[in-house]
């Protein structure tokens, strides 16, 4: 084996109890953000009220992700996930011993605190670590297993139910599973470091096509996660189908990332960003178009939740070719946090066009911010082609 293929395929086994987590921190997901919503709905709260307390989590990510690089780099990568995941599973069962929304929306914020943690800091990770030649590939697996994660969290709760105590308890369990495959590298994983020249205005002059890349993709898939089964019911198919064409958003975050990610690394990955843009342009139009009954729909969607995603890991791949060293910790923090303002911006904003031109404004809102995305690529690309 010549040095730089053995050098690679070091950097592989070094990433793969990072997949191993990246799955779980997925797990997490797919469980946890079903059950407030749920529970309130339950209660007979209004919507209002559900969206304020849902937009909880991604509010208290976006207090203290700045802060994230520096806990990293003062205590280790494994002891700040590590920490996080304990204090996220006991936010869990909190929520099993309290009860109405103020309450509950002072968990949720505490708990976007805290569970932005894992997110940010395994993608610094994977982007310290990965090969500029394979690091699409390694983002695409990255996506991938996090989508896996999510599509199994609904298959858990058929199980063990959305409503009561153990969901709760089942979630803060399982959770604990993002910790098993890092414990072994507790010492050995690499050091986080910050450059104390650098600050997060820096990442934008740098790197604005991978942070507004960042915006769209949050801006789309969140809002199809809030709005998705809502417009499949609206064009006239049942709530359980609508939930259907959610996991088949998924299914197509699982399978396309890997062509996607090696195209990445083949070619030049502002042009693979405008064409994943543009693509998903063409998507969200037609899919009014398609009968809603029609097994074509599902095939839409699969395409639209593959191509849509794969801009988040190309975006990474996009971000790790222009950091190096303390910079990259700040880096991935501002595209994970630029991430989360999209869709904090998207929801109200395709709420009120669904409102005022009914479920195509779904699309039309979305497309907007692909092809804004899709002209900022093909621009980076023609002022630099090289």
């Amino acid at each position: 084996m010549s040095p730089s293929s053995a050098k690679a395929a070091g950097s592989w086994r070094t990433l793969l109890p990072v997949f191993a987590a990246c799955a779980a921190i997925g797990l997490q997901a797919g469980i946890g953000m079903p059950l407030v919503p749920l529970a309130l709905e339950q209660q007979g709260f209004d919507k209002l009220t559900i969206g304020i307390v849902s937009a909880a989590w991604p509010v208290g990510m976006l207090a203290f992700g700045t802060r994230i690089p520096q806990l990293a780099s003062r205590f280790g990568a494994v002891p700040a996930i590590i920490g996080s995941v304990v204090a996220g599973a006991l936010l869990s069962v909190a929520y099993t011993v309290t009860s109405g929304p103020v309450a509950w929306a002072m968990l949720s914020f505490l708990h976007g605190v805290v569970g932005g943690v894992p997110w940010v800091v395994t993608e610094i990770w994977m982007n310290v670590v990965a090969e500029e030649k394979q690091r699409g590939r390694v983002m695409a697996i990255y996506a991938a297993m996090v989508a896996l994660g999510m599509a199994l969290g609904p298959v858990v709760l058929q199980v063990v139910g959305v409503y009561g105590p153990v969901p709760f308890l089942t979630g803060a369990g399982l959770s604990l599973l993002v910790a098993l495959p890092l414990l072994p590298y507790w010492h050995t994983a690499p050091r986080i470091r910050i450059d104390a020249t650098s600050g997060f205005a820096a990442v934008i002059v740098v790197a604005p096509l991978a942070l507004f890349t960042a915006f769209a993709c949050g801006l789309g898939e969140q809002v199809a996660f809030s709005f998705l089964p809502v417009y499949a019911v609206g064009a006239g198919v049942s709530a359980e189908t609508g939930t259907l064409w959610l996991s088949a958003f998924v299914v197509g975050n699982v399978v396309l990332q890997w062509p996607i990610g090696w195209l990445a690394d083949h070619a030049d990955r502002r042009l693979v960003l405008a064409g994943c843009t543009f693509a998903s342009t063409l998507l969200v139009i037609a899919l009014p178009l398609v009968p809603a009954q029609s097994p074509g729909v599902i095939a839409v969607v699969m395409l639209w939740g593959g191509i849509s995603f794969a801009i988040y890991p190309v975006g990474l791949a996009l971000l790790g070719q222009r950091f190096r060293g303390g910079d990259m910790a700040r880096a991935n923090t501002a595209f994970s946090l630029i991430y989360i303002l999209g869709g904090l911006v998207g929801r109200p904003i395709t709420g009120a066009a669904m409102d005022a031109f009914g479920d195509r404004g779904l699309g039309w809102t979305l497309a907007v911010f692909y092809v804004a995305a899709c002209i900022a690529a093909v621009v980076a690309w023609r002022r630099a082609p090289t």
